[in-house]
């Protein structure tokens, strides 16, 4: 359904590249989502009131709050399209992920109220009456969520969207709810045993763990998670396609929202390459990257010996010997600079997260190592960390 729809009211459907395509889409799947939770919970509603269940009633309050979700993803990607203002020269992309945080929201709170329901049934536990009006809508109900999950999902990985991720999760995690129910109406009917109550409490619990889910998947990005490592891998692939280009480091990535990233990094060029050559090969990079990722880039050139033999192999010795302390401790930024009675070597280097040093201790540390190592050299030594 959602492919046909798309075919009909999304242009250049395919060019997810164009964030209207992609807030046309996430506008499609909110319009739908709503569309689908109101008719589940008219129906469940029914089924709730003629059987007497709290699991069954309690579900389609559920569904309600799932159109209410869907309107806030579909609220969030109209405004996350809006255009960059004065006051928000980066867009308002980030509405989306707050949009995706609210849904979660509204998933926990749902399942908190489902849990206080369950287990006053469980405390005054009262006959469920069977229909099989009831077990049909149930069914159906199942269906229609398992439905919603797969399109959601696929609509989601194709856009890169949290949003829509988190209302998969929702949707799958209200399909297994349903047959839990279906199963406490089925069991109480055939065997008697009166289990709404304890089945309606284990719907609570996964609808609980679904939204805790979901919502540390949307609150990363908007603390500033590091950028997925595919996408990295393209930046380093543009980059070093440049023969020039002797390596890169301190490569960030901002992210203000789908489609609106700022990347920055550091590239190396040969100290003795001309200037107004290197510069152009920088520019031609930036747009490079704008072009096949979408994105701004800003490059700062740094220049490195790459023609004195002793400068090179002092550079790949101490490389090679930092990993003493860290294995995956890596350096950038190498400079050598002689003296009458010695040799500074100034560099960064890259302490991994993992490490229980603190900066102080592996500078002291690698400083400490180069001079037992390299006599006459002395290491001024800055510790940086990795952004990706």
């Amino acid at each position: 359904m959602v492919s046909l729809l798309s075919k009909w009211f999304i242009q250049n459907r395919d060019d997810l590249s164009n964030p209207d395509v992609r807030q046309k889409y996430g506008v499609l799947c909110g319009i739908l989502g709503i569309v689908l939770n109101l008719m589940l919970f008219c129906g469940k509603l029914l089924a709730g009131l003629l059987s007497g269940s709290i699991a069954i009633t309690a579900d389609a309050f559920n569904n309600l709050s799932d159109a209410g979700s869907s309107l806030i993803t579909l609220v969030g990607f109209r405004l996350a399209g809006q255009k960059p203002d004065p006051q928000h020269p980066f867009g308002h992309g980030r509405f989306e992920y707050i949009s995706g945080l609210l849904v979660s929201l509204l998933i926990l709170l749902m399942g908190f109220e489902l849990g206080k329901s369950s287990l006053e049934k469980i405390l005054n536990p009262e006959a469920v009456t069977f229909h099989w009006l009831t077990v049909g809508i149930l069914i159906a109900s199942i269906g229609v969520k398992i439905y919603m999950g797969v399109y959601n999902r696929s609509v989601g990985k194709k856009i890169h969207s949290g949003a829509m991720m988190a209302t998969m999760t929702d949707s799958l995690g209200d399909a297994v709810a349903t047959a839990v129910v279906l199963l406490a109406t089925v069991v109480g009917h055939f065997t008697g045993y009166n289990i709404d109550g304890y089945c309606g409490a284990a719907v609570a619990i996964m609808i609980f763990i679904a939204g805790f889910r979901s919502a540390k998947e949307t609150i990363s990005p908007l603390l500033g998670q590091p950028p997925e490592p595919e996408f990295v891998r393209e930046i380093e692939r543009i980059v070093m396609e440049h023969e020039e280009v002797a390596g890169i480091h301190d490569l960030i990535v901002n992210d203000y929202g789908p489609g609106r990233k700022i990347v920055s990094l550091h590239a190396e060029i040969p100290a003795d390459a001309n200037l107004w050559d290197a510069h152009d090969m920088i520019d031609n990079i930036e747009q490079e990257i704008a072009e096949q990722l979408g994105c701004i880039a800003v490059i700062h050139m740094d220049p490195i010996v790459t023609t004195n033999e002793e400068i090179v192999a002092l550079r790949k010795a101490i490389s090679e010997e930092v990993k003493e302390i860290h294995p995956n401790i890596t350096i950038h930024d190498f400079r050598a600079v002689p003296g009458p009675t010695h040799t500074n070597v100034i560099f960064d280097a890259v302490l991994p997260y993992d490490s229980n040093m603190s900066e102080g201790e592996a500078k002291e540390r690698i400083r400490a190592l180069i001079a037992e190592k390299h006599e006459s050299v002395r290491g001024v030594v800055q510790i940086d960390r990795s952004y990706t």
